[in-house]
């Protein structure tokens, strides 16, 4: 584990990492979730395998701290993850990221993008205020002291034991202004800046999650969108075949 601060009051962000060659991949959880649960098993398999990789856990969940100032932003998030990468002596990484783990990879790209040579996102938000059945939007109905005081509680019983294995070990206060963050998007959207971005970019949308908004418009702008057979949201578990070859760069 390794670990890195990110603000003001010495607050670390973590990471477990794997040596191996360059360029890194650095894998991004989504909300409420922490990268090596959700990504290990892939960076793990024999096509992967021998390349240098982090499992950065985003500020307020898994290993990370939680700071109660903090604001838990997009933008936040995206520079704690450019602190990470700056400790460890990272440019030119592929990030491979999920769900809210992609919106932070795209505003990292465009914050910083000596840092990023590539984008995996797999079902990563691309717009503000996604409908209401998006773990976000459900958190960010409540109001913040409601949300941690007595909510947490109900949304860890209702989002099922995979997604409350790792959001359990999340800050509610940090839970709750991410969804926020998220629900909120940034400036520009991140779907205008994933469609401006001069790397390669790859989009997995899982079969079972319907089809994406304006497919036509990011293929247009160069985005390479793949539906994943049999997948829904966490297409990494669902079919990990795929995953790994979309990381690879094999399909």
């Amino acid at each position: 584990m390794r670990q890195a601060v990110f603000d003001g009051e010495e607050s670390r962000i973590r990471w477990t990492e794997v040596p191996g060659e360059e360029p890194a991949r650095v894998y991004l959880h989504g909300l409420g979730s922490m990268s090596t649960a959700y990504h290990a098993h892939i960076a793990a398999r024999p096509e992967l395998a021998g390349r240098r990789s982090l499992f950065m856990d985003l500020p307020g969940h898994g290993l990370s701290d939680r700071p109660r100032h903090f604001g838990y932003t997009l933008e936040e998030h995206a520079d704690a993850v450019a602190a990470a990468l700056n400790t460890a002596g990272i440019a030119g990484a592929e990030l491979i990221a999920h769900s809210m783990g992609g919106a932070v990879a795209i505003v990292l790209a465009h914050r910083r993008p000596e840092l990023v040579s590539r984008l995996v996102l797999t079902e990563a938000n691309l717009d503000a205020f996604p409908p209401l059945t998006a773990g976000s939007s459900a958190i960010a109905t409540y109001q913040e002291q409601e949300f941690v005081e007595e909510a947490f509680w109900r949304v860890l019983d209702a989002v099922g034991p995979v997604w409350a294995a790792t959001m359990r070990l999340a800050d509610p206060r940090a839970l709750h202004r991410s969804a926020v963050g998220l629900r909120r998007g940034c400036d520009p959207m991140m779907r205008t800046i994933l469609e401006g971005l001069d790397i390669d970019r790859v989009y997995l949308q899982g079969e079972k999650s319907g089809e994406l908004a304006d497919r036509a418009g990011l293929e247009a702008a160069g985005v390479r969108v793949l539906t994943v057979p049999g997948a829904g949201h966490n297409v990494m578990f669902d079919n990990p075949d795929a995953f790994a070859a979309a990381v690879a760069g094999t399909i």
